[in-house]
């Protein structure tokens, strides 16, 4: 069968500088199995199915997987999903976008340019235990006097996070690939605004430990699990602006904003490849 197939660059207004994202559109007839060996063949991130919705309130369903395994939620193909929906011409039931998905149902709003989610509620929050802390530090090379805290912001892939001193610091981690098997690592540290300019108060990064491992370029979940523990502790203010992905070359912009006791995560989406896959 051919089905629609878009490629779609989330989180950056600079072209080729965010995340990447394959949708397969209409894709209700393929099995998991077929889903599974799809996502592994684009090895992007994350690779989206949109399907039909089974929730009478949902607009579309999706179904997520890294080239590894199936995800419950994630954010940068909740946003690209969600756009790539929205351009095949579907119109929301609603004010606003209602995606399904493993998490449950992801309210997405647009303004102006930009696309918006939820955060969804965390599976799992609090401080770090020593074991996993120790664990974590041994995977990133980092020292106990480099973290000012550590938290689990899990909200379907299994986020920890480490906040450091600083920007710099976080752009000098060196991950030890082998010690992160089987960790889902972030971490986060404030801009100087004297020394880096503007447009950001916070840099991101996200390790992920699966396979091989790598780093992700511009993380929707990530940001959300920060977004909310950061926000509730007065860390960082109601809306402010994140950064991701410098590493690896990107310009990943994520837009925070707490509204109404919601907490939105946004970014730009902008289509790159359209066209069919065989299947």
């Amino acid at each position: 069968m051919d089905l629609t197939f878009r490629q779609v660059d989330v989180f950056s207004a600079e072209p080729f500088r965010g995340n990447p994202l394959a949708v397969i559109v209409g894709a209700d007839e393929l099995s998991d199995a077929q889903m599974a060996q799809v996502a592994n063949w684009t090895n992007l991130s994350e690779t989206t199915f949109l399907l039909k919705p089974t929730h009478p309130d949902a607009d579309y369903r999706v179904r997520i997987f890294t080239p590894q395994s199936e995800l419950p939620f994630a954010g940068h193909p909740t946003l690209g999903t969600a756009f790539v929906w929205q351009s095949l011409g579907g119109t929301p039931k609603s004010d606003g976008i209602i995606q399904e998905c493993g998490a449950g149902l992801i309210p997405v709003s647009c303004q102006a340019d930009l696309l918006f989610f939820a955060a969804p509620p965390r599976r799992l929050t609090g401080p770090v235990g020593q074991n996993d802390l120790a664990r974590a530090l041994t995977g990133l090379r980092l020292a106990s006097e480099d973290v000012l805290d550590a938290q689990w912001a899990d909200n379907g892939p299994g986020w920890m996070v480490l906040r450091l001193r600083s920007r710099r610091d976080v752009l000098a981690v060196q991950p030890d690939w082998q010690a992160l098997k089987g960790q889902s690592l972030g971490v986060v540290g404030a801009w100087d605004s004297v020394r880096d300019g503007t447009g950001a108060q916070f840099e991101v990064r996200a390790f992920v430990g699966g396979g091989q491992g790598w780093e992700d370029p511009v993380t929707g979940s990530l940001n959300a699990g920060i977004a909310q523990w950061l926000i509730e502790s007065g860390i960082a203010p109601a809306k402010y602006v994140a950064s991701q992905g410098a590493v690896l070359g990107r310009a990943g912009r994520i837009f925070v904003e707490k509204d109404s006791g919601d907490i939105w995560i946004g970014g730009n989406v902008v289509a790159r490849i359209a066209g069919t896959i065989t299947l």
